[in-house]
C-alpha cells in the first residue's frame, strides 16, 4: 500500500501486492512468446496463475475487516495518478478469478492436446494469461478508464481463445466473430459513458467520481453516462436480451476456455456493474433507482425463466449449460436490483458460487468431449457407468446449480429469497423458487441420459486422465465445502456488500 506522498519511502514486497497481482501474469504472457518453447509454456502459465492466487488470498485477508488498500501507481497520488484500490468486493472477485485459473490450467494441459493443434499451444497459453491479467486488472483498478483498457485486453484475447475451437468445429470462428462485434459495441457504449462522466466531472478516479457526481445529479450528461455504462456492461454481462453472443461462444470454444470464461468473465463484468452502481453513482442517484426497479428487475426475472426454458429443450449438454448461465446471471442481477444489503450480499455470493459450479460442469463436459468427441445427449448416453468419476462430478455440479441444501448454489439462492422477503416481495420470492424448479428439469435430463440409457456397443468411452479429473473434483468438492461452510463466501460477500452500500444508507 503505497503512501500518498511523492517522496521515496521504504516499501516491502507486501506493499506492492496490488501491482504484482496484475503484473505477474501480464509479464509471463510475453515471456512465453519470447521463449517460444512448448515445454515451458504451461509451467510458466501455471506458476504465474498460482502466484496470483496466493497474492489474491493475501489481499483478501487484509481487507476482510472492511479496510481498503489504496496503491498509488508510480507514487502519484490520486485523482491525478492512477490508483489500484482493493476492498472486500474486488478482493473477493480477484480470489475467484485466480482460483479458477489455477484449477483450470492443469485441466487445460491435457484437454487442449486434443482440441488445439500443437503448433498453437505456446500462443494459446500466452493469450490465456493476457485474458487472465485483463480480468484481474478490471477488478483491481480504481480508475474508470483503466477498467475499459483492461476489459479490452481480456476481450481481445478471449476472441482469439474462442476461435481456437475451430479445429473441432468451424462454427467457433463465427461464434468468436459474433462475440467480437457484440463485445466491441459494448465496449464502445461503456467508453462513451466514461467520456460523458469525464466531461461532467473532470476526473476518472472512481472514488473522486463518487464525490463529484452528487453535485451533478440533475445533469443530463451524467444520466446519459449512466445509461451508456449500464448498456455497455450489460452486453459484457450477457444480460437478457443482450446475451445472444454467449451460448455459441461457450459452446464452440475449447472446453478449458469455456470452463474458465463461464466462471470468470461474466462475473468480472457483474463486479464492474456493482462498482459503478453502488460506488460511483450510488443509489441516492434517483435515475438509478428507477432504472434498477423498472428495467433491471423485470429483465432479471424474464432471464431466469426464458433462458431456463430454452435450456430444457437443448440436445447438447454444453449448449444447455450456456443457456443456464444466462438464467443464473438473472439471479445475480435480481440481487443487485433489490438495492438492499441482503440483496447485494446474495448477488456477490451467487457470483462466487455460480463460478465454481459452472467450472465443475464445464470441465465435466470437456471430459466427455475428450473421451467421446462430443457433448450431444445421444453421444454421452450411458456414460455414468463408463466414466463414473466425471459423471459423479456432473451430479454434484447439477445439485449446486439447482440449489439443493448442502451445496454452494443453495446458500446464495437462500439469501436471495431472504432479500425478497425482507422487502415484502412474496411474489418475487416464489418466482425464485419456481425458476429453480426449472433447473431441476434440465439437470434431471442430463442425469437420465448418463445413468438410465445404454451406451452404444461401439463406444470407446473411458475415464479421462487424472490431470483432468483432479481439477474437476477440486471444483466439485468446493461446491460442497462452500455449501456447508459459509463463513468465507457469505462472510466476505456481506463485508463487500456493506462496503458497497456505505454510500446509500438511506436505502437499506
Amino acid at each position: 500500500m503505497a503512501s500518498g506522498t511523492v517522496e521515496h519511502t521504504a516499501l516491502t514486497l507486501a506493499d506492492h501486492l496490488p501491482a504484482l497481482q496484475v503484473l505477474v501474469p501480464f509479464l509471463a504472457a510475453p515471456l512465453i512468446v519470447v521463449l517460444a518453447n512448448r515445454r515451458l509454456a504451461w509451467p510458466i502459465a501455471f506458476a504465474a496463475s498460482a502466484l496470483s492466487f496466493v497474492i489474491a488470498i493475501l489481499l483478501l485477508v487484509r481487507v476482510m475487516d472492511g479496510s481498503v488498500i489504496s496503491y498509488h501507481m508510480g507514487g502519484w497520488a490520486p485523482p491525478l495518478g492512477i490508483e489500484y484500490r482493493v476492498d472486500a468486493a474486488n478482493a473477493y472477485v480477484l480470489l475467484l478469478v485466480s482460483a479458477i485459473s489455477t484449477v483450470v490450467l492443469p485441466y487445460a494441459y491435457k484437454s487442449i492436446e486434443q482440441e488445439v493443434s500443437e503448433r498453437h499451444h505456446t500462443l494459446f497459453y500466452a493469450a490465456f494469461l493476457l485474458c487472465f491479467s485483463g480480468l484481474l486488472g478490471v477488478a483491481i483498478t480504481g480508475d474508470a478508464f483503466n477498467v475499459f483498457v483492461f476489459l479490452e485486453i481480456s476481450s481481445l484475447s478471449t476472441y482469439v481463445l474462442i476461435a481456437q475451437g475451430s479445429e473441432r468445429d468451424k462454427r467457433a470462428l463465427t461464434a468468436s466473430y459474433d462475440y467480437l462485434i457484440m463485445g466491441t459495441i459494448g465496449a464502445t457504449f461503456f467508453v462513451i459513458g466514461i467520456g460523458f462522466l469525464y466531461m461532467a466531472t473532470g476526473t476518472l478516479n472512481m472514488a473522486d467520481l463518487a464525490e463529484r457526481i452528487p453535485e451533478q445529479s440533475g445533469s443530463r450528461t451524467v444520466r446519459a453516462a449512466f445509461a451508456f455504462i449500464v448498456v455497455g456492461i450489460g452486453l459484457k454481462v450477457a444480460m437478457y436480451p443482450l446475451h445472444r453472443w454467449l451460448p455459441p461462444a461457450y459452446n464452440y470454444a475449447p472446453s478449458a476456455i469455456t470452463a474458465f470464461l463461464a466462471a470468470t468473465a461474466t462475473k468480472v463484468a457483474v463486479y464492474v456493474m456493482l462498482r459503478f452502481i453502488f460506488s460511483v453513482f450510488q443509489p441516492a442517484f434517483v435515475f438509478e433507482v428507477s432504472t434498477l426497479e423498472f428495467i433491471i428487475l423485470p429483465i432479471a426475472l424474464i432471464a431466469m425463466f426464458a433462458a431456463s426454458f430454452v435450456a430444457i429443450f437443448q440436445s447438447d449438454f454444453k449448449m444447455m449449460l450456456a443457456y443456464s448461465s444466462v438464467a443464473q446471471i438473472g439471479y445475480i442481477l435480481l440481487g443487485i436490483a433489490f438495492l438492499t444489503e441482503t440483496g447485494v450480499t446474495a448477488a456477490i455470493a451467487h457470483l462466487f458460487n455460480h463460478g465454481i459450479t459452472k467450472a465443475t460442469l464445464f470441465m465435466a463436459v470437456g471430459a466427455y468431449v475428450f473421451s467421446v468427441r462430443g457433448s450431444f445427449y445421444d453421444t454421452i448416453q450411458g456414460l455414468g457407468r463408463r466414466m463414473p468419476l466425471t459423471s459423479a462430478a456432473v451430479v454434484v455440479g447439477g445439485l449446486s446449480l439447482i440449489g439443493v441444501p448442502g451445496t454452494a448454489g443453495f446458500i446464495s439462492k437462500w439469501v436471495l429469497v431472504q432479500a425478497a422477503l425482507e422487502k415484502g416481495w412474496w411474489l418475487v420470492a416464489l418466482l425464485i423458487v419456481a425458476s429453480s424448479l426449472l433447473a431441476v428439469i434440465y439437470v434431471w435430463r442430463v442425469v437420465e441420459v448418463l445413468y438410465m440409457r445404454t451406451t452404444p456397443d461401439d463406444s470407446q468411452a473411458r475415464e479421462v486422465p487424472a490431470i483432468m479429473l483432479v481439477p474437476m473434483w477440486i471444483a466439485a468438492l468446493a461446491c460442497i465445502y462452500f455449501g456447508l461452510n459459509t463463513d468465507v463466501t457469505v462472510g466476505a460477500a456481506q463485508t463487500a456488500a456493506q462496503g458497497l452500500m456505505a454510500g446509500s444508507s438511506g436505502l437499506h
